[in-house]
C-alpha cells in the first residue's frame, strides 16, 4: 500500500471517530439472525426448510450478529448488507465461513495479504465453506450455499484489520 493511501485511511479513521461522538449508535446484537422456521402445507405436512440469513456490517467494523443458526443439509441463503458509507477500499466487508478446525489466526494472516483477490487466499480455498464477495457502503451480496455436517462454522471479514471485530459463529443443526 503506498504512503498516500495509508495517510488517506489514518485521516478518515480519524475523522470517523471524531463524527461518531455524541451521536447515538445502535450496538450490534448478540441474538441470532434466522428467518425461516419449518411450516405446515394444507395438508398438514412439513414443508421444507429454508434458511435464509441476513448480516449487516457498518463503517465501526462490526456486525450486527455473532450467531446466525441454519439447518443442515438445506439450502442456505446468505445475505451482506453494507449499511455503512464508506467505499469498499478503505472499509470493504465480506463474510467468510470456515471449515470447523480451521485456524481463523492463520487464515486471517493470509487473508490480509490476498488483496488482489479481495482478501480471500487461494492457497486456503479447502478451508472456505462459502464466501461473499467484498462490498463497501450501501452494497450488498447473496449467496446459496449447503452445509451437510451439524456443526459450529466460523465465520469472518477479511478485510486487513476486521476480523478483530468481525468475527462470529454459524451454527448449524
Amino acid at each position: 500500500m503506498n504512503k498516500k493511501v495509508k495517510i488517506s485511511i489514518v485521516m478518515l479513521m480519524g475523522c470517523l471517530a471524531i463524527t461518531s461522538c455524541g451521536k447515538k449508535e445502535t450496538a450490534p446484537t448478540d441474538t441470532p439472525t434466522e428467518v425461516s422456521e419449518p411450516t405446515e402445507d394444507s395438508e398438514g405436512q412439513t414443508a421444507a426448510v429454508s434458511n435464509v440469513l441476513v448480516i449487516e456490517g457498518n463503517d465501526q467494523m462490526q456486525f450486527n450478529t455473532k450467531e446466525l443458526k441454519a439447518v443442515a443439509g438445506k439450502p442456505i441463503t446468505l445475505t451482506l448488507k453494507h449499511i455503512g458509507k464508506i467505499p469498499k477500499a478503505a472499509m470493504g466487508h465480506n463474510v467468510v465461513i470456515l471449515q470447523e478446525g480451521t485456524d481463523e489466526a492463520a487464515f486471517a494472516g493470509k487473508a490480509a495479504a490476498a488483496k488482489d483477490t479481495d482478501y480471500i487466499p487461494a492457497s486456503e480455498k479447502a478451508s472456505i465453506i462459502a464466501h461473499t464477495k467484498l462490498i463497501g457502503g450501501g452494497e450488498e451480496d447473496t449467496i446459496e450455499f449447503t452445509v451437510d455436517k451439524k456443526g459450529t462454522y466460523n465465520f469472518l471479514c477479511t478485510f486487513p484489520g476486521h476480523v478483530a471485530m468481525m468475527k462470529g459463529v454459524l451454527i448449524v443443526e
